[in-house]
């Protein structure tokens, strides 16, 4: 198997064991392994893949769940029998957002306020994985708007959602009461000040900014948001109907902005917050890992930022050059506080040792090759890797999407 896989482009300390076209559909965004099956949500495909990776060496298409008309699943958690999948606009497919500066540099919101049709499904659709490969829905929490960006849920009553409803600028923090799945429920939310249009609030964030919550992940009773070029919150939702602010902290300016992961690793105190390189040949500006202190939630402090690759120009490699996703630590998954793993655009999978969390260390890389076919239908999209999301499973293998290049499976060497 392994002399048919694709040469990577660089590899340290790590090797590609396995890959998939994922049926035919190889754009990937978010993905979950789950009981030895992935599930793949599709930027371009709509609809989301099950690949069942039970021999990680030899990924195997074992489903494929088509999302109704004019909607994209690019985000979706999975969790004892439960799969929970976004429903939105499919905003890639409007032409409004074929230059991917529109999406990335204002309201979606103000983008999209015109659109009178709702050709598409807004909310939140839940399936039984009871059988892996034969998801079955049981249930659709329906919200106006243009719907729900990502979720955390990792079990038991509370999901977490952002979400882009009627009224508001951008996607919002809600809280979901998962009491009985069958019969979601909106709990609580959060935003920003100046996010809340129909309220009479007005932004007050420079133009060329986008204040929006990309996801927060929960520990114990605190959500770690990640606003955009809004920066990072941490939240008190020990009573999920009224989260409450603890701290903010917005580094853009002087950064580039782009907040989009924030992963807690609570036994030592320590936030690794990621910021998403979002603009082609590095035009936002350089984008960082950061390492925060959180001893005091009041008073997040940023301590360290992480090594970026540097073995080739991948500024002149076109397209993103920069972090995007993190894996997260999820119950059931490899959790550790010291190794952390992220993706890096043109720059492939990269693994860090936090064991000093004063001096980051890159400890292993792997750059897939460029994707055979381009699915992004957007115009001028270069056709260079774009590591997407990682997941790593409880054996150490990691897994990682492209938004053309299908699911690599990389074994960890370091």
């Amino acid at each position: 198997m392994a002399s048919h896989l694709p040469t990577p482009d660089y590899s340290r300390n790590m090797r590609l064991i396995g890959h998939s076209d994922q049926g035919g559909r190889p754009d990937g965004v978010q993905l979950m392994v789950h009981r030895g099956f992935a599930y793949i949500g599709h930027m371009v495909s709509q609809g989301f893949s099950i690949v069942d990776v039970r021999d990680p060496k030899n990924p195997t298409p074992a489903g494929y769940v088509p999302a109704p008309p004019g909607t994209w699943n690019v985000h979706l958690q999975a969790h004892d029998d439960l799969l929970l999948v976004i429903n939105a606009r499919d905003l890639f497919a409007d032409a409004r957002f074929a230059d991917e500066k529109v999406y990335y540099t204002r309201s979606v919101g103000e983008t999209v306020r015109d659109v009178q049709d709702k050709g598409w499904s807004a909310g939140l659709r839940i399936f039984d994985i009871s059988v892996p490969d034969k998801p079955r829905e049981i249930s659709f929490l329906s919200l106006n708007g243009i719907g729900i960006h990502r979720i955390w849920y990792v079990g038991g009553r509370w999901a977490y959602v952002s979400a882009l409803i009627d009224g508001f600028t951008d996607y919002i923090f809600l809280t979901i009461d998962l009491a009985d799945p069958r019969k979601p429920e909106v709990a609580g939310r959060w935003w920003l000040p100046g996010m809340h249009q129909a309220a009479g609030e007005t932004p007050q964030w420079p133009e060329g900014k986008r204040y929006a919550l990309h996801h927060a992940i929960i520990a114990g009773d605190t959500a770690y948001g990640s606003w955009r070029d809004g920066g990072l919150t941490l939240l008190d939702v020990k009573d999920r109907t009224r989260p409450t602010l603890i701290s903010h902290r917005n580094w853009s300016p002087p950064f580039g902005g782009g907040t989009h992961t924030a992963l807690p690793l609570p036994d030592r105190n320590l936030l690794v917050v990621l910021d998403e390189a979002v603009l082609d040949n590095q035009e936002d500006g350089e984008k960082l890992i950061w390492l925060f202190d959180i001893r005091e939630p009041s008073n997040p402090v940023s301590i360290a930022t992480f090594p970026q690759p540097n073995e080739t120009d991948y500024v002149a490699k076109g397209a993103h050059f920069g972090p995007h996703n993190l894996h997260e630590n999820r119950p059931g998954s490899f959790v550790s506080s010291t190794l952390i793993f992220a993706t890096y655009q043109n720059a492939g999978v990269r693994v860090y040792d936090i064991s000093d969390p004063y001096r980051p260390v890159e400890t292993g890389a792997l750059v897939p090759a460029a994707p055979a076919t381009m699915m992004d239908t957007r115009p001028g999209r270069p056709q260079v890797i774009q590591s997407c999301d990682v997941f790593v499973d409880a054996a150490g293998i990691i897994y990682s999407t492209d938004y053309n290049g299908g699911l690599s499976v990389i074994e960890y060497l370091g």
